[in-house]
């Protein structure tokens, strides 16, 4: 079958077309899918480098996000049938590929009416954002978020999720995307490159800074964040390092931002915490059912094009989902 192959750590330079993949078989538990659609997220970029905790090691086939029909399930499935469209996530990669295998337990139908490619992010990005905001972040009604990254695929739906909890949404994004985040309904819009952005925070919030920061940046930007951040009851939660690591010494949370410091990583929430996941992910359904998300509308790659897609998101240029079609 056609996939890519991470051939090397070099990033999405070292990804390579290949048709000659054997094609793999589900096991107990699992479901194989004929992916109609695979999502480009930036854990695919953090792989590629090298640098996500135990991730594949090269050669793998690449990819964690992918949606299709079912055509085949393992011993001990039930509940799913072949041809059944459905999504899901597997850390091990195979997504960018023409056939993938899922857990069964971790597969989630597309809702109904929706193409493959409109539930990119109802398994990762989504549920990402959902946590950041409530489960871990604990916003509420009345209370400041400041949202970095607002035009990427995480970004956009926390947006849309903090309006519908009654939040004021600071956005931080690229000059050139401030419409697209101010057309999801965010209140402010700062530009996310420049240097004074915690002091820009600050005088929209009169000096008292945002309840909750949704750092996904990384790099010099989680300084800005601990620093617009309310002292002792503000909290970031850190689920993206996009830019880069970035230290916290001890002396920082005792005498410069006294603010809770929350580590999210969605892989980790399902394992360590299924049930705060399923809660998520009732919530979340829930969301969709009131419209308050709908289907998404990604921009559509060939498989073929899939390096040019990941090179793109990590160099920051574009905007929403990016799906990669096998």
């Amino acid at each position: 079958m056609r996939a890519l192959r991470q051939t090397s750590f070099d990033g999405p330079a070292g990804l390579r077309l290949i048709t000659d993949a054997p094609e793999p078989a589900a096991g107990p538990g699992e479901v194989l899918i004929r992916v109609t659609a695979a999502g480009v997220n930036f854990v695919d970029i953090s792989q590629s480098r090298g640098t996500f905790t135990g991730g594949p090691q090269p050669p793998y086939l690449a990819g964690i996000e992918g949606a299709g029909e079912v055509v085949a399930v393992g011993e001990g499935v039930t509940g799913i049938r072949p041809g059944a469209h459905v999504i899901g996530a597997a850390i091990g990669g195979g997504a960018f590929a023409e056939r993938m295998v899922l857990p069964a337990a971790a597969a989630v139908p597309v809702p109904a009416g929706w193409a493959d490619e409109q539930a990119l992010g109802l398994v990762v990005s989504w549920p990402t954002a959902l946590a950041a905001l409530r489960t871990l972040g604990g916003l509420a009604a009345g209370q400041t978020v400041l949202i970095h990254a607002a035009a990427g695929g995480t970004g956009q739906v926390a947006v849309r999720m903090a309006k519908h909890y009654g939040a004021t949404v600071i956005a931080a994004a690229s000059s050139e995307k401030h419409e697209v985040v101010r057309a999801l309904g965010a209140d402010h819009v700062l530009d996310s490159r420049r240097a004074d952005l915690a002091e820009g925070v600050r005088r929209l919030t009169g000096g008292a800074g945002v309840d909750l920061v949704l750092e996904s940046a990384g790099g010099g930007t989680l300084g800005a964040s601990l620093a617009a951040a309310k002292r002792v009851t503000g909290r970031v939660v850190v689920f993206g390092l996009s830019g880069g690591e970035a230290a916290i010494t001890n002396a920082d949370l005792v005498y410069r931002h006294q603010v809770h410091v929350i580590g999210l990583n969605i892989g980790i929430l399902i394992q360590a915490a299924p049930q705060l996941f399923g809660a998520v992910t009732g919530e979340l359904l829930g969301l969709i059912g009131a419209g308050v998300i709908g289907p998404g509308e990604p921009v559509r790659h060939e498989l073929a094009d899939g390096p040019k897609a990941l090179a793109a998101l990590e160099s920051r240029t574009t905007v929403g989902r990016l799906a990669l079609l096998p």
